[in-house]
C-alpha cells in the first residue's frame, strides 16, 4: 500500500555484485549508475569504513534523489533514521539556515535504550530492612510520608556468599514475593 511518494521503496534493488535487479526490484526503477554508487556507500557503511558523515545527492528535480536516499535508509535497516528536507525549508525567510538544519538533525537523531537484567541465584541467608530513614537527613529519593526504605540481602551460592544493598523497589519486590531467609 502506498502512503506517500516513496513509501513503496524497500531498498536499492541491487544484487550482491551491485548490479540493479530488473522489474522494479524493491520499488526502484532506473538510475542504475546512481544506485550502484550508493550501493558502494552502503557497503562502506556496513564495513565500518565510513560512519557519522552526511551524504549529499545533487541533481535536477525529479531525478530520483529522494528515492535513492530512501532506498539507502531502508537497506541500512529500521534503526537508521531518515528525514527528508526540501530546499525551501533551508532557504526559508522564517528561520536561519543553521536553525533549519539543526531541526532536521534533531528529527533524525535516534536513541536506543537497552535494559539489562542480572539474574542472581542462591539461598537467601538474611534479609535486613531498615524501614524508616528520614529522607531529608539522607538528602535522597523519598517515598510516601518522606521516608525511604533501605536494606541488605545476603545470598549464598556454592561458590560464595554475597551481600547486596537494596533500594525501595527491590525491598517492595521481595516483600511482595514473600521472600524470607532459607528461600
Amino acid at each position: 500500500e502506498r502512503i506517500g511518494d516513496h513509501s513503496h521503496i524497500r531498498g536499492l534493488g541491487l544484487n550482491d555484485a551491485l548490479e540493479p535487479r530488473g522489474g522494479g526490484s524493491q520499488g526502484m526503477v532506473g538510475q542504475s549508475s546512481a544506485r550502484r554508487a550508493v550501493g558502494i556507500i552502503y557497503r562502506m557503511i556496513n564495513e565500518g569504513k565510513i560512519g557519522g558523515r552526511a551524504i549529499l545527492l545533487a541533481g535536477k528535480p525529479g531525478t530520483g534523489k529522494t528515492a535513492i536516499a530512501m532506498g539507502l535508509a531502508q537497506e541500512l535497516g529500521e534503526d537508521t533514521p531518515f528525514t527528508t528536507m526540501s530546499g525551501s525549508e533551508v532557504f526559508s525567510l522564517e528561520m536561519s539556515k543553521p536553525e533549519a538544519l539543526m531541526q532536521a538533525f534533531r528529527k533524525s537523531i535516534g536513541v536506543k535504550i537497552l535494559e539489562e537484567t542480572e539474574v542472581i541465584e542462591g539461598e537467601v541467608v538474611e534479609i535486613q530492612v531498615d524501614t524508616a530513614v528520614n529522607a531529608a537527613e539522607k538528602n535522597s529519593k523519598t517515598v510516601k510520608g518522606g521516608l525511604e526504605k533501605t536494606g541488605r540481602l545476603t545470598l549464598c551460592t556454592t561458590e560464595m556468599e554475597t551481600v547486596y544493598d537494596l533500594g525501595t523497589k527491590m525491598i517492595d519486590a521481595l516483600t511482595k514475593e514473600k521472600v524470607t531467609a532459607g528461600d
